[in-house]
């Protein structure tokens, strides 16, 4: 019976999330599935560089079904691309996330969206649910796929 008291207790000064909580940086996101990589010339929304693409297990189950669970979370790592005889990645541009919680962001088709400049893990680019729709106009075109640009390849 305490236990049951001190639980619903907890729950009820818990903070409850809401449309306007950050999505969280993914630390540790460089040691999960790597999923694609891609080098895009020129600027504008997608940014010239080098993307990687990054995956945790929920993401990567939701690559394979086509069904993304809330709990998955996809990276895009965008980095400096320098030019010579080989192209190599320079510096980190910025570090974009989609995290997928169907209640708390269902006006942006369950993901969330946030980007971080550099190599920062407090500094974002997004100025919350104004700036996630912008990303999520993009997004929209990709409706057959649960919002993913990315695909999975065996």
């Amino acid at each position: 019976m305490k236990v049951l008291l001190v639980a619903a207790v907890l729950c009820a000064i818990a903070p409850s999330p809401t449309d306007d909580d950050p999505v969280p940086y993914p630390a540790g996101y460089r040691s999960w599935a790597h999923v694609a990589s891609s080098m895009i010339a020129g600027g504008g929304m997608a940014s010239g560089g080098i993307h990687n693409i990054y995956a945790n297990e929920a993401a990567l189950a939701g690559y394979r079904t086509g069904r993304f669970a809330d709990g998955a979370v996809i990276v895009g790592d965008l980095l400096e691309a320098r030019a010579g005889s080989i192209t190599t990645s320079g510096t980190r541009i910025r570090v974009a996330v989609m995290h997928r919680d169907s209640a708390r962001f269902a006006a942006t088709g369950g993901w969330g969206f946030e980007q971080f400049r550099g190599d920062s893990r407090t500094d974002r680019m997004l100025d919350g649910l104004g700036g996630a729709s912008r990303c999520f106009g993009c997004h929209t075109s990709r409706a057959q796929s649960s919002f993913v640009f990315s695909s999975w390849r065996e």
